[in-house]
This record gives structure tokens, sequence and C-alpha cells, in this order.
């Protein structure tokens, strides 16, 4: 009896000493376990401070690039703004020393008419063309100096050029426009082109041209052409 409660005591105390092995080896492993990865944690934690770091120098630096590219737009708009308006006074300039010289009619819209009458009426070539056209009327009482006239196969383009346009100017060729068959009676069968130029014509000159079925034509960019070409259309 006395044998056998022995051997029984020494199984469970070599298999308690079994367990503190393992449970020891197995707690060894986790201790190592755990600080690895306490290692890795602490470098991960380092690697997101850097990370953050980096992102707030980023951060800074596209604030930094977004307040000069606001700076650079305003100033591009302001150089564009200021363009614009050096050209606006240097085309009014130029028309009025244009007009002081007499040569506005010669040097700057008659150029322009035959490329106007190509592009937007399909006109290749004219079969008559004048600047400064002494005309009497059909009747012969009356005579008329026609800034530009210009004839092809289908229509008659009949220019009047203003370096400073006025309300007076304006409505008097307004007026005149149903006129221009008793100085051209040829061009009855024809389409009549009536056409105003200025080398500037403002917004509400030209609304009111558009309205009353009158071309106009000034400076576009940096060339002459049709500002209401919608005419055509209606």
């Amino acid at each position: 009896m006395e044998t056998a409660v022995q051997e029984k005591f020494d199984y469970l105390e070599s298999v308690l000493g079994q367990f503190i092995v393992t449970s020891s080896t197995s707690l060894s492993r986790l201790e190592r376990n755990i600080s690895a990865l306490s290692s890795e944690m602490k470098e991960f934690k380092d690697e997101m401070r850097e990370f953050k770091d980096e992102m707030r120098e980023f951060k800074d630096e596209m604030r930094e690039f977004k307040d000069e590219m606001r700076e650079f737009k305003s100033m591009v708009e302001a150089d564009i703004a200021e363009s614009r308006a050096d050209r606006k006074a240097m085309n009014k300039k130029w028309g009025e020393l244009a007009n002081k010289m007499g040569t506005v009619v010669e040097d700057i819209v008659a150029p322009c008419i035959s490329g106007v009458a190509r592009e937007y009426f399909q006109v290749a070539e004219f079969d008559f063309f004048a600047i400064r056209l002494q005309k009497k009327n059909a009747s012969g009482t009356m005579r008329r100096e026609f800034d530009v006239v210009a004839e092809s196969e289908n229509h008659l383009f009949v220019v009047e050029t203003k370096a400073t346009p006025r309300t007076t100017d304006i409505q008097k060729f307004i007026d005149f426009v149903p006129e221009i068959t008793d100085w051209f009676p040829a061009a009855r069968s024809k389409t009549i082109v009536p056409v105003l130029a200025s080398l500037y014509l403002p917004p509400d000159v030209v609304q009111f041209l558009t309205r009353n079925q009158i071309f106009a034509l000034a400076m576009k960019d940096d060339n002459m052409d049709l500002l209401n070409p919608e005419l055509l259309h209606q």
C-alpha cells in the first residue's frame, strides 16, 4: 500500500516538474515574443511619428505652394486685365491718330474686308472694290462719299468707318441703309451687307447695331473681326 502511494507521489512529482519546465519555457518564449512585439511597436510608433512630421511638413509646403499659386494667379489676372485695358486704350488712340491723319480707312479697315468676306460670306474675290468712293444717287440729285464699297457676284458690302463712333453717326448710317440701292441700283438683286467699323466698339454699341441688322467690325484680340456674326443666322 505504502509502495503504491509512493509511486503515485513520484509520478505526480515528475508530471509537475515537466509542467513547470514546459511552463517556464513557454513563459520565456512569451516574454521574448512580447519583448519583440514591444520593440516592433516602438519602431512603428517612431515611424508613425516621423510620418506625421513629414505629413506636417508636406502640409506646410502645400500651404505655401497654394499661397504662392494664389499670388501668381492674382498677378497673372492683373497682368491680363492691364494688358486688355492697354490694348483697348491703344486701339482707341490708334484710331484717333489714324483718323486725324486720314488713314484709318486705307491702313486699318480696308485690308480686313476681304478676309471678313471670305470667312463669313464665302466670297473668294471681289468684282469691285473702292475706298473713299464719291458717287451720286440714281437720280443724280445727291452725292455721297462711301468709306469702303466692295461688290461680288451676290453681295454688296458697304462699310462706314468711325474712329470714335457717336450715337448720332450710328443712327445716320442705320437710317441710310435702306437707301443704299438708290446709289447702287444694280445691287437690288444682291445681299446688302452694311458694316460699321471702328478699332473699338463698346458692347452696348454692338448690341445696338445688332438690333438694327448692322454688322459690327472692330479689333478682336490682335485682328479686326466681326463682333456680331450671329446676324448671319437671323
